[in-house]
């Protein structure tokens, strides 16, 4: 494909979507694939077969259209209309409505603060267009921000582009994406790899998820464009064993890029070749620390390796790796294509951009939302979320996961930053938000990330590998009232221990959610403690036995 075509099959497809006056769109988003809307799917071509109207209205199963708490939903274009909770007994009376009064009973609001204080930038096709269909990706302007970067710019000029965004990693560490993809360009290694991470696993998040499944040819065509950036003409996505649909999609959608001859070689006639594989996990979270991804990628165990030598130096086969997450890559063609000023103009000084969340636990509107960093959290859960539901208060809000630390009410209006919930004992990680009312234990809460890092610690370094199991039995006798005072001081002990001396990320951070709580909510753990003193060691329980991997690969990062 020259550049021409693609500007041609652009303006065809684009004008195709513009003749058939009416379209119904479904979200085929996991979440709502769990309630069954692929059925709705077939029961609308079918109503639509039935009466005759194939031509003059179009259905498609979309990726997520954000607010799941009201899936499945059903959007009928042009008319603006959105349908909520939908079931395939509606499925006749949505298609009769098209073009005439709407379905009332079933009405979603869209003037309502959860879409109106979104800014869509990496989600900004999400839920638009079918993700299986590379016409549709074309027709919004699919691959033109990759024939801009091969054609218009070198590969330094990119680069330039993504250093003044500002651009953050979205992974969590958030550290500047344009200094890593610097440090790979000037590698001297002849070969080069670029890895997508999207085995994302923290309790509660499908962030990334969201964005492989309802915008595949948007995380390729970024893909392309690093790999081009930094020297690079091989790529994998990396993506979680349980994320199917994601796979499924992400390798559709290759085919189909391979196919256009938007991957492969000399892409728009120039001399730069780039081709693309999916890897699967086998579900183990420390393989998203980023020397667990590439050993599980090279067939070996999921587990790190101590840094230095980084994977920008000493990645994929020893050859220099440019990693970075599915959201920061895929903020990367509207960089491309817009410019860096316009993204740097969004989010604060420090925290630039946009971030996708996942918006979860008590809260009325829970969903995949995107807003621009320095967004509050009070802006976030209580106008886009609703507010706490069934007429219970506030009470914290869980934020990046097992990484994470729980933010009480007196720091709702805390703008979401990088360093601004670093100074109050959280953090962004990946982009999990779990809301926390009235009627939840922090002691417990505390208690459910420990297991989770317990449980998914990979055992390579004994501060992790004991640590955790460790702090999961103090914090079940504080929970039971079975602790005393002395073991609420070894379990802060054992956090400093933990945090300091573990291998990895995992491990590391293990303690903040133990720490954030204990800092803020600390009169429940006291509540929980008997006077009767106590000296005896804590047992070490034994270890669940390890889960059986899954192919060669072993896990994903």
């Amino acid at each position: 494909m020259n550049p021409e075509e693609l500007h041609q099959l652009a303006e065809q497809h684009a004008n195709t979507r513009t003749q058939i006056p009416h379209r119904i769109r479904v979200c085929a988003g996991t979440s709502c694939m769990g309630l069954h809307s692929d059925q709705l799917v077939s029961a609308v071509q079918r109503e639509l077969k039935q009466h005759g109207h194939e031509k003059t209205c179009r259905v498609s199963g979309v990726g997520c259209m954000g607010l799941c708490s009201a899936g499945p939903l059903v959007a009928v274009d042009p008319d603006g209309i959105l349908y909520q909770h939908v079931s395939e007994t509606d499925i006749s009376a949505i298609v009769a409505s098209v073009g005439n009064a709407p379905l009332e009973q079933l009405r979603c609001p869209t003037d309502i603060p959860f879409f109106t204080h979104q800014k869509r930038v990496v989600l900004e096709h999400c839920g638009e267009i079918d993700p299986e269909r590379i016409e549709d990706a074309l027709a919004v302007g699919g691959y033109t921000a990759l024939l801009k970067a091969l054609t218009e710019m070198t590969p330094a000029e990119v680069i330039t582009q993504v250093m003044r965004s500002g651009l953050r990693g979205r992974g969590g560490a958030g550290y500047p994406a344009g200094l890593k993809w610097t440090t790979v360009a000037k590698a001297r290694n002849p070969r080069k790899f670029v890895i997508c991470n999207g085995d994302e696993g923290d309790p509660g998040a499908f962030m990334d998820r969201g964005v492989m499944e309802g915008d595949p040819h948007r995380m390729i065509e970024a893909m392309a464009i690093a790999g081009y950036a930094i020297g690079a003409n091989e790529g994998y996505f990396f993506v979680r064993g349980e994320y199917t649909t994601s796979v499924k999609r992400l390798r559709k959608a290759i085919l189909q890029a391979e196919r256009s001859g938007l991957l492969g070689a000399n892409i728009f006639g120039t001399p730069f070749s780039f081709t693309l594989e999916v890897r699967i996990g086998a579900g183990a979270f420390v393989s998203g620390e980023e020397t667990a991804l590439i050993a599980s990628i090279e067939g070996r165990r999921g587990t790190p390796n101590p840094r230095p030598p980084y994977p920008a130096e000493q990645g994929l086969w020893g050859c220099p790796t440019l990693i970075n997450n599915v959201a920061t890559l895929a903020s990367i063609p509207p960089i491309i294509n817009h410019g860096s000023e316009w993204y740097a103009s969004m989010g604060t000084p420090n925290s630039k951009g946009t971030h996708v969340f996942a918006l979860t636990g008590k809260v009325a509107h829970t969903g995949l939302i995107e807003v621009p960093l320095g967004t509050t959290l009070r802006e976030v859960i209580f106008e886009i979320g609703g507010g706490i539901p069934n007429g219970h208060s506030f009470k914290a809000v869980q934020m990046g996961g097992p990484s994470g630390g729980c933010i009480p009410a007196e720091h709702l209006d805390t703008p979401i930053g990088y360093e601004d919930l670093q100074r109050i004992g959280a953090m962004i990680g990946s982009g999990g938000i779990l809301v926390l009312d009235d009627t939840s234990s922090m002691v417990e809460v505390a208690r459910f990330f420990m297991e989770f890092c317990m449980t998914e610690s990979c055992g390579k370094c004994v501060p992790c590998r004991v640590g955790t199991v460790q702090m999961h039995n103090l914090l079940t006798r504080i929970s039971t009232g079975a602790a005393t005072t002395h073991d609420l001081a070894l379990l802060e002990s054992l956090c400093d221990l933990v945090q300091h001396t573990s291998l990895c990320g995992l491990g590391r951070s293990a303690p903040n959610p133990v720490l954030s709580t204990l800092r803020y909510f600390r009169e429940e753990y006291e509540a929980s403690l008997t006077s009767t003193p106590s000296n005896e060691l804590i047992p070490l329980t034994a270890r669940p036995p390890a889960p059986p991997t899954n192919g060669p690969n072993g896990k994903g990062a």
